[in-house]
């Protein structure tokens, strides 16, 4: 199963500025690692969603 990184990074004007990262090294899909690392970021900053912290998740695919 591949490996996935998402950024998540807050837009300021247009540029995007990355705020945190999360790794999931086992999914199926990349939907599937996009959701969970919404769902690891959200819990880590302690929100209910990744979005009152962040604009964007941006997946990166590992090797």
């Amino acid at each position: 199963m591949p490996n996935y990184r998402i950024d998540f990074a807050k837009e300021i004007l247009g540029v995007p500025f990355t705020i945190g990262s999360v790794e999931i090294h086992r999914a199926r899909d990349p939907e599937r690692a996009r959701r969970a690392a919404e769902l690891r970021f959200a819990r880590q900053h302690g929100v209910g969603d990744w979005r009152e912290r962040a604009d964007l998740a941006l997946l990166i695919p590992r090797g």
